[in-house]
C-alpha cells in the first residue's frame, strides 16, 4: 500500500510511517478501523504496529437488530454435535465479554461459538465500550477510544446536568367503588432513567401518545423486556411488587396508570429525569448596520421548543429558572471603505439588526374569590432591549406585530363548599312527642368533607317529631324507652377532621354497637396522616408524629332495652346515656336528681328516679313549664331492699 509522508517524530524512530485507515468494521452503531506501520530495523521496535479508532458512529435503524445477535444467528445453519439450533446471544458475560457465547433457543445449552466477536461489538449492552481484537476497549460518549468522558443524567456528553431536572415522588392508591384505575404519573417525551416500584396487590399499565397524536396502551402482563414506541421497557412482576425500568430517552409521552386489583392499598415510588424542553438558542448575526465604511451587527436569543423544533414565545423559556438568556454579541462588519462615487455608507433598517420590541407581563394577581369564580389581572407592557441587554418600556404600537397578551382571566371557577344534609334519624320516641336529628356536612366541589361553609345558611340539625301512637304507662311496666341521643352523634360526625399538609389525627367511622340491646361498646381506628402536596395522596405516619390529644378509639353505646326486661341503671349508666342531653341549646333542661325512697323495707322493692327542671347555668330548680321545649327523660326504676324479711 502507498505510504504517507513520515512525521517528524517517526523520523527519529525505527518505525515506518503509519498506513492509511482500514474500512470500518460496521456501517452503523459504532465500529472500529485500524492502521498499520512497519518496523524498519532488524532489531525489535518499541511500541505497537497497529492502532485503532472508532467509526460509523451513527445509530442503526431499528430493523437492523443487535450486532451480537447477528453473529450468533450466522451459526444457525451450522450443525453443532450433529444438530441444528437457533442461536440467541448471551450478553454481559463478566468473565469474557468479547467471546461469542450463544444459547440454543428453548434449551439451557450455552456454547462459545467463537473465541472473539467481530470488532465493534459492544462489550456490554448498556455501555459504549467495544471489543477490538478480542479485548474490551473503553469508549467515551465522545466515541473516542480510551476516553473517560461520560453522559450526564440528561444524556448530554460531558454535560453539567443543566438540561434536565430530577422528578421524584410517591403515589398511594385511594380505593373507590366507582373507580377501577387511576393515573400515577405522566412522564413526558425525552425523559430518561425512569424507575417505578409498586408495592401492593394492584397492577401497573402504560398509555403512550406520540408527538403525532397516536395513542396506544400496554398491559404489562408478564415479566420481560418490551419495545414500546422505540423505547425498551424492562418489567418485573412479583406476587406483591412490580418494578418498571426505562433507560430512555422516551420517544413519546408515557402515562403510568394503576389498575385496582385488591382490597388493600398500594403505593408507587417513582423517579426520572425530565428534559427542559424549552431552551434559549442564540441566533446568527443580524445583517450589518452599514453596507460599507464600517458598521456593527448583533446576535439575539430566541426560545426554542426541542420537541416541535420551532421557535416559541419567550415566556416558555422564562418558566425554567435554570434557563439563562444569553447576552447579545456584537462585532464589527463591512470595514471596507465606501466607493468614492457613493460618498456615504448605507444604514440598514432598524428591524434587521436590532432585537424587536416584545410584550412583557407582571405575575397574575391573587384571585378575587377563593371559589365560585373570580378574576385575576396583570399588567402588560411593550418593552425594548438595547445592545447592552437593558430593558425599557416603549410605545405599544411597536409591539402590535404580535397579539397583546390578555390582562384579565377567570380563576377558581369551581363551586364553593356547601351544606349537605343527611337523612333524618328516627324519632327519639316510639309514642307521643320527641325529637329527630340529622347530620349536616360542609362538602367541597370534589365531594370531600371540608370547612368554609357559612354558619348563617347551615340547615338545622334537630326538629320536633310526633309519633301518632298514644303512650300508656302500666304500673308494673317501664314506659317506652328513648333511643340513643342522636344529637351528640350528629355533632361528632360534623366535627370530622380533613387530612391536611400538617400531620394530624384522622379518626375513621365508629363500628356498630357490640350489642343489639342494652349498653355495649363501639370501636374506631385513629390514624396519624398527612397530605403529600406533590402527589395529592395521603400517607400514614407513626402516631408520635401527630401533636395534640389523640381522639378516643372506644366509647359506650346504648341500643335500647332488651325485650321483656325493665330498664335498671346505675348512676354511671344514667350519666352515660343521658349526659349528652346537657349539650342542647336550651337554657332549661330536665335532669335526674337521685331516687325516691324504696317502696319496701325488705323483701325487694323499687326506687324511682326523681326528674327536675334545672337552670343549666345557675343549677337551680326551676318551674317545670320552663322545660316544656325539651323532652322529659323516661322514668327509671331500680331494685332495692333485696334482703328477705324476717319471719313474722
Amino acid at each position: 500500500s502507498s505510504r504517507t509522508a513520515r512525521s517528524e517524530e517517526d523520523r527519529d524512530s525505527l518505525w515506518d510511517a503509519w498506513g492509511s485507515w482500514s474500512e470500518c468494521s460496521r456501517t452503523c452503531g459504532g465500529g472500529a478501523s485500524y492502521s498499520l506501520r512497519r518496523c524498519l530495523s532488524s532489531k525489535t521496535c518499541e511500541g505497537r504496529n497497529i492502532r485503532y479508532r472508532t467509526c460509523s458512529n451513527v445509530d442503526c435503524p431499528p430493523e437492523a437488530g443487535d450486532f451480537r445477535a447477528q453473529q450468533c444467528s450466522a451459526h444457525n445453519d451450522v450443525k453443532y454435535q450433529g444438530q441444528l439450533y437457533e442461536w440467541l446471544p448471551v450478553s454481559n458475560d463478566p468473565d469474557n465479554p468479547c467471546s461469542l457465547k450463544c444459547q440454543a433457543r428453548g434449551t439451557a445449552l450455552v456454547v462459545e461459538l467463537a473465541p472473539k466477536v467481530l470488532d465493534g461489538t459492544r462489550c456490554y449492552t448498556e455501555s459504549l465500550d467495544m471489543c477490538i481484537s478480542g479485548l474490551c476497549q473503553i469508549v467515551g460518549c465522545d466515541h473516542q477510544l480510551g476516553s473517560a468522558v461520560k453522559e450526564d443524567n440528561c444524556g448530554v456528553c460531558n454535560g453539567d446536568g443543566s438540561t434536565c431536572r430530577l422528578v421524584r415522588g410517591q403515589y398511594k392508591s385511594q380505593l373507590s367503588a366507582s373507580k377501577l384505575d387511576d393515573t400515577v404519573v405522566a412522564i413526558p417525551y425525552g425523559s430518561r432513567q425512569i424507575r417505578l416500584v409498586l408495592k401492593g396487590p394492584d397492577h401497573l399499565y402504560l398509555e403512550t401518545k406520540t408527538l403525532q397524536g397516536v395513542k396506544s396502551e400496554n398491559s404489562l402482563s408478564t415479566t420481560g423486556s418490551f419495545l414500546v414506541e422505540n423505547s425498551t421497557i424492562d418489567f418485573q412482576k412479583f406476587p406483591d411488587k412490580e418494578i418498571l425500568r426505562i433507560s430512555g430517552p422516551l420517544t413519546a409521552d408515557f402515562t403510568i396508570k394503576i389498575h385496582y386489583a385488591g382490597a388493600a392499598d398500594s403505593s408507587v415510588q417513582f423517579i426520572f429525569y425530565q428534559p427542559i424542553i424549552h431552551r434559549w438558542r442564540e441566533t446568527d448575526f443580524f445583517p450589518c448596520s452599514a453596507s460599507c465604511g464600517g458598521g456593527y451587527q448583533l446576535t439575539s436569543a430566541e426560545c426554542f421548543d426541542l420537541r416541535s423544533n420551532r421557535v416559541v414565545a419567550d415566556q416558555y423559556c422564562h418558566y425554567y429558572p435554570e434557563n439563562i438568556k444569553p447576552k447579545p454579541k456584537l462585532q464589527e462588519c463591512n470595514l471596507d471603505p465606501c466607493p468614492a462615487s457613493d460618498g456615504y455608507k448605507q444604514i440598514m433598517p432598524y428591524d434587521l439588526y436590532h432585537p424587536l420590541p416584545r410584550w412583557e407581563s407582571t405575575p397574575w394577581t391573587a384571585c378575587s374569590s377563593s371559589c365560585g369564580g373570580g378574576i385575576q389581572s396583570r399588567s402588560v407592557s411593550c418593552v425594548e432591549e438595547d445592545i447592552q441587554g437593558h430593558i425599557s418600556p416603549v410605545e405599544e404600537w411597536k409591539c402590535m406585530y404580535t397579539p397583546k397578551m390578555p390582562v384579565v382571566q377567570p380563576c377558581n371557577i369551581f363551586d364553593c363548599p356547601k351544606w349537605l344534609a343527611q337523612e333524618w334519624s328516627p324519632c327519639t320516641v316510639t309514642c307521643g312527642q320527641g325529637l329527630r336529628y340529622r347530620v349536616v356536612l360542609c362538602i367541597d366541589h370534589r365531594g370531600m368533607h371540608t370547612g368554609g361553609c357559612s354558619t348563617k345558611t347551615k340547615p338545622h340539625i334537630k326538629e320536633e317529631c310526633v309519633v301518632p301512637t298514644p303512650c300508656y304507662k302500666p304500673k308494673e311496666k317501664l314506659p317506652v324507652e328513648a333511643k340513643l341521643p342522636w344529637y351528640k352523634q350528629a355533632q361528632e360526625l360534623e366535627e370530622g377532621t380533613a387530612v391536611s399538609e400538617e400531620p394530624s389525627f384522622i379518626p375513621e367511622a365508629w363500628s356498630t354497637c357490640s350489642v343489639t340491646c342494652g349498653v355495649g361498646s363501639q370501636m374506631r381506628l385513629v390514624k396519624c396522616q398527612v397530605l403529600l402536596s406533590f402527589s395529592q395522596s395521603v400517607a400514614d405516619l407513626p402516631i408520635d408524629e401527630c401533636e395534640g390529644p389523640k381522639p378516643v378509639s372506644q366509647r359506650a353505646c346504648y341500643s335500647g332495652p332488651c325485650s321483656g326486661e325493665a330498664a335498671e341503671y346505675t348512676p354511671e349508666e344514667t350519666q352515660l346515656l343521658y349526659g349528652s342531653l346537657q349539650e342542647f341549646d336550651e337554657l332549661y333542661d330536665w335532669e335526674y336528681e337521685g331516687f325516691t325512697e324504696c317502696s319496701e323495707s325488705c323483701g325487694g322493692g323499687v326506687q324511682e328516679a326523681v326528674v327536675t327542671c334545672l337552670n343549666k347555668q345557675t343549677r337551680e330548680i326551676a318551674d317545670e313549664t320552663l322545660c316544656v321545649s325539651s323532652r322529659r327523660p323516661p322514668q327509671l326504676l331500680k331494685s332495692c331492699s333485696l334482703d328477705p324479711c324476717p319471719p313474722r
